[in-house]
Formats: C-alpha cells, sequence, structure tokens
C-alpha cells in the first residue's frame, strides 16, 4: 500500500516542480528572444531490497523551443533580431562566452555595447567598445558604424562587428543567469559570416500565453489528483491496521 503512496507523492512533487518551469514560461511570455523551457516527467524504478515495485516519477528538463518567436519592426537602431539559429555571442558574469537571441541592445554610459541584462556584447576580438556618437548603424552582417560626435553623416567610422555563431538547440543549456551556454565543453563555434540580422527589428518570446494557462491549469488538476490519492492511500492503510487490530 506504501508503493501506492511513494509513486503519488513522487508525482506531486514532479508536477509542482514542472508548474515552476510553466510559471517562468508564463512570466516571459513578453520577454524579447525568451526560448520556452521545457518539462516532462519519467518513470524510475527504485532498487532495493525486496520487490521491486516502487516507482519514482522524475522530472527532466529536454531544454528548450528553439523555434523563433515573432519578429515586429520597432526602428530602434540598436534593436537585432536574428535568422534562424544565429545566437548573439555575449560576455557571462564570468567573462566566459555565453550566448542570446535578446537583441535590444543599448550603449552605456562609459560606452559598451551592453544587451538589455547588462552583458557585453563580443565581437572576435572582446567586447565593443563605442565612441560618443550621433547616430549608430548595425548593418544585416552585424558591423556596428557611428557617426562620431561632431562630425557630418558622411564621417562614419566602424567600431567592430557583433559576434553571431549558429548553434541548434540540442547544442545549448540554459544557465540559471537565463543565458545560453554550451552543452559541451569544447572550443567556441566559428563566427557566422553574411546577413545574420535585421536591424530596428527584435523577435519576442516564442512562448504562446494561451497555451502557458492552460499547461497550468492541467498541471494544478493533476496534483490535486495526486494529493488525493495520497489521501486516499492514508485511509486505506488506517483501515487495514483497524481490522488487523480487530483481529487479533
Amino acid at each position: 500500500m506504501d508503493n501506492g503512496i511513494y509513486t503519488a507523492m513522487t508525482g506531486a512533487s514532479a508536477t509542482l516542480r514542472a508548474q515552476s518551469v510553466v510559471a517562468e514560461n508564463l512570466a516571459n511570455s513578453d520577454s524579447t528572444g525568451f526560448k520556452q523551457m521545457l518539462a516532462m516527467t519519467t518513470p524510475y524504478q527504485v532498487s532495493g531490497p525486496g520487490l521491486n515495485t516502487r516507482i519514482d516519477a522524475q522530472l527532466q528538463s529536454p531544454g528548450f523551443d528553439a523555434r523563433p518567436g515573432t519578429v515586429n519592426d520597432t526602428a530602434n537602431p540598436l534593436d537585432v533580431a536574428l535568422k534562424p539559429d544565429a545566437w548573439i555571442a555575449v560576455q557571462d558574469s564570468s567573462g566566459a562566452e555565453a550566448y542570446t537571441r535578446a537583441g535590444d541592445l543599448r550603449v552605456t554610459e562609459n560606452g559598451q555595447l551592453i544587451t538589455s541584462r547588462g552583458n557585453a556584447v563580443m565581437s572576435d576580438g572582446g567586447p565593443i567598445a563605442v565612441q560618443p556618437y550621433q547616430s549608430i548603424h548595425i548593418a544585416s552582417d552585424g558591423t556596428v558604424s557611428i557617426v562620431p560626435q561632431g562630425q557630418t553623416a558622411d564621417v562614419q567610422a566602424n567600431v567592430g562587428r557583433i559576434r553571431t555563431v549558429q548553434m541548434d538547440g540540442k547544442s545549448l543549456t540554459r544557465g540559471e543567469d537565463g543565458l545560453m551556454h554550451q552543452s559541451k565543453p569544447g572550443d567556441p563555434p566559428p563566427s557566422l559570416s553574411g546577413n545574420v540580422l535585421t536591424s530596428g527589428a527584435l523577435e519576442g518570446s516564442n512562448v504562446n500565453a494561451s497555451d502557458a494557462l492552460i499547461d497550468m491549469i492541467s498541471l494544478s488538476r493533476q496534483f490535486d489528483l495526486q494529493v488525493q490519492v495520497l489521501h486516499n492511500n492514508d485511509d486505506n492503510a488506517k483501515a487495514a491496521s483497524s481490522l488487523l487490530k480487530l483481529s487479533t
């Protein structure tokens, strides 16, 4: 009887963790370049003395949904939308290279090109620094050019080229910092060439808020059923105990 309690307990625990994944997806349904996280449960037979009758429901994360989100025009010269499977290389908090599709860039007061999360945007030679400018433009190959402050429009200077790489979803893992990292250690992928992005546009999240709400409701009902199974098994155990006492 305790086998049913164990299965329901582990199932309820996995359901709660799956709800947290769906809740994070829902919270980021409007986040630029966000990729929906996936979650699934798998059965695991617990080994040990006695019969192998205990089944553990384990939550697994198969990664994220790499499909691109909707691209919207913004007319902001610092906004960029990437082609499918392309990623912007940025610097994480440890100084290592990480990747994102959030193309809402900005220039700090110190002249550093960063993402909206504050990560430095990388070129092949390191973080991109931008001197004071009157106007700025990001070309389709990622080249950042400016009209320096005090100069006429015909005077342009290239300040760097945004490093972009091509990687599929299986090659990347989402870190706790919200950035993507290489799943397996190794040399960073080579930079992409040619037209890799669209300036003046942003890719939205690929989370469907309606589907996420439905998943949240479904998981909530599933959790309620698992808790009910726990109560029923507990009641059955108490009833069986009472019968055993009467028989003695």
